[in-house]
C-alpha cells in the first residue's frame, strides 16, 4: 500500500501522524511480502501489508499488518509497542517484533523441509513437553508463540491461538527431530548460528 497517498484521508480520520508513519515504515520494509503457509492460524497471513491504524489516544494504535489467506474471525496487528500478534476475541501477541514473526515463519519452513520426523502435540500435551537441555531461539523473540533449539531438533511452541480465543486445547507444538548437519546452517552450540533468508518474492509494486 502507498500510505503517503493515503495520509491526509488518515488525518481527517482522526489518526495521529505519528501512527501513519510507523504503518509507512512498515509498509516500506515488509508491504507485499508473499509467506508461505502457516501451521497456525489457518495458514496466517497471505501478504503483508497495512491500512489505516486502529485505537485510539487511550487504548493506543494498532497497525494492520497482512491480508489473511481465507475469511476468519480475527486480523494480523502490530500492537502499540510494535509486538505482531493477533486479535480474535483477545489480544495475542505472538512475537516482540514483526522481524521475529517473519523468522519463526522461515525457521518453520526449513524445519519442516529438513527433519527426519515431525511430531505434532496439542492441548495439555504442550504444557508437558520436556525441554531440559533445550535454548530458545533468539531471532524469534516469542512471546506466546516461540522456537526451542535442542541438539539435533527444534520446537516450535503455539499458545498464541490458544490465547487468542481463550480456548487452551487449541494450544500446538511441533518437533522437527533428525536436524543436525542436514539442515544448512544449523549448529545446536551457537544460539545466532542460524538466521532465516527471506521468505518468498514481493508482490508487484510493493
Amino acid at each position: 500500500m502507498d500510505v503517503g497517498s493515503h495520509r491526509e484521508r488518515w488525518l481527517a480520520h482522526g489518526v495521529p501522524a505519528r501512527e501513519i508513519d510507523r504503518a509507512e515504515a512498515y509498509a516500506a520494509r515488509w508491504g507485499g511480502l508473499i509467506l508461505p503457509p502457516s501451521h497456525q492460524f489457518e495458514g496466517g497471513p497471505k501478504v503483508l501489508d497495512t491500512d489505516i491504524p486502529e485505537g485510539s489516544a487511550e487504548e493506543g494504535w494498532w497497525i494492520p499488518a497482512g491480508f489473511p489467506r481465507c475469511s476468519v474471525s480475527f486480523g494480523f496487528l502490530i500492537s502499540p509497542d510494535g509486538e505482531f500478534g493477533a486479535y480474535g476475541e483477545q489480544w495475542a501477541p505472538l512475537h516482540a517484533t514483526v522481524e521475529g514473526w517473519i523468522e519463526s515463519q522461515a525457521l518453520a519452513r526449513d524445519a519442516f523441509r529438513w527433519a527426519n520426523q515431525v511430531t505434532r502435540l496439542t492441548g495439555d500435551a504442550v504444557d508437558d513437553l520436556d525441554l531440559t537441555g533445550f535454548e530458545r531461539v533468539p531471532e524469534v523473540v516469542g512471546i506466546a508463540d516461540d522456537w526451542w533449539r535442542g541438539p539435533d531438533s527444534l520446537v516450535a511452541v503455539h499458545r498464541g491461538e490458544a490465547e487468542c480465543y481463550d480456548d487452551p486445547r487449541a494450544r500446538a507444538a511441533y518437533v522437527s527431530s533428525g536436524l543436525g548437519p542436514r539442515m544448512p546452517g544449523y549448529d545446536p552450540r551457537d544460539p545466532a548460528a542460524y538466521v532465516s533468508s527471506g521468505l518468498g518474492p514481493r508482490m508487484p509494486g510493493s
